[in-house]
């Protein structure tokens, strides 16, 4: 399968999954992901659910062209301005995706055995049908996906420099999580790139 071919979707049906591969060189994609350790505005995640207060040993940071205030997961977060090397990214991701963005929720995962539940991106702030664009820097970790009603399940390992683009209903009608994994002793970077209307 040749996946720089845009046309491959990694899902059967009810939406799309548009898996790029390697958008940017592996020695580029190795700067974005030393600098990005060094130079985000990393915090932990800290989220209500089921009535707890749960502080994630994964990180984040959110970044926009305003400051957005995003709330997921009964949590709050406010927007930072742009980077110059996270609007350079963006502008690349852009370019490839046909899409335009106005904000990223950047993802720090020191390990394999820290991952993403189940979940959607379908928070009424990010539209009726919401783009979103996830870029992998370090780790190369696997990325699953599930119907919500046939329960159907693909994957894709999400290469190091790669892009992900999910759109046209992947998020009503598709749930995705990273699952958790002993194997990976190594960090992973992801960008996530959505258009906040918020």
């Amino acid at each position: 399968m040749d996946l720089f071919n845009p046309t491959n979707n990694i899902l059967p049906f009810d939406g799309k999954a548009i898996y790029y591969g390697r958008i940017i060189r592996p020695d580029e994609a190795s700067q974005y992901f030393t600098s990005f350790l060094d130079e985000i505005a990393w915090e932990h995640d800290e989220v209500n659910m089921f009535g707890k207060h749960i502080v994630t040993k994964r990180k984040v940071a959110w970044y926009g062209d305003n400051n957005f205030a995003y709330t997921y997961s009964n949590a709050t977060k406010v927007a930072l301005p742009w980077s110059k090397l996270l609007k350079n990214l963006k502008e690349k991701v852009e370019k490839v995706a046909g899409v335009t963005f106005n904000s990223c929720l950047l993802n720090l995962y020191h390990a394999g055995d820290e991952g993403m539940g189940w979940h959607s991106d379908d928070e009424k702030e990010l539209g009726d049908d919401p783009v979103i664009a996830s870029v992998s820097f370090g780790a190369e970790r696997k990325f699953a996906l599930k119907h919500k009603e046939t329960k159907q399940t693909c994957t894709v390992v999400l290469e190091h420099g790669s892009l992900l683009v999910m759109k046209e209903g992947s998020q009503k009608n598709w749930w995705h999580r990273l699952p958790p994994t002993k194997k990976i002793k190594t960090p992973r970077v992801n960008l996530t790139f959505r258009k906040y209307y918020g």
